[in-house]
This record gives structure tokens, sequence and C-alpha cells, in this order.
């Protein structure tokens, strides 16, 4: 799978979590909206990312 493949993951995985994420934002009285966080699901995609090719490499070197 590419990396491009990977990042698609990424942000459905973000999304299904998106709507717990706001509602506790609302709670604490923080608006979001989808220009407000498109920078922060973009740090996303690169923490999962990286947090992929670790788990990747981890598993590699235990063949």
């Amino acid at each position: 799978m590419n990396s491009q493949d990977k990042s698609l993951q990424f942000m459905q995985i973000a999304m299904k979590y998106l709507p717990e994420a706001k509602e506790q934002l609302d709670q604490v009285g923080v608006e979001l909206s989808m220009e407000l966080i498109e920078p922060f699901m973009n740090l996303f995609t690169k923490v999962m990312q990286e947090a992929y090719e670790l788990g990747r490499e981890d598993g590699l070197n235990e063949k």
C-alpha cells in the first residue's frame, strides 16, 4: 500500500472520531469548522504516517 492510500485511511480514521472531538470542543466553548480543522488534519496525517513507518520498521526487524 502506498503513502497516498495510507493517508486516505488515516483521514478516514480521523473523520470517524471527528464528531466525538467536536462534542468535546463544544463542551469547552471551542467552535470547530472545517477551515479550522484542516491544519490539524494535516498534522494528524503526518503523525499517523510516521507511526505507521515506525511500526512497519519494527515488524520488518522482527522477522
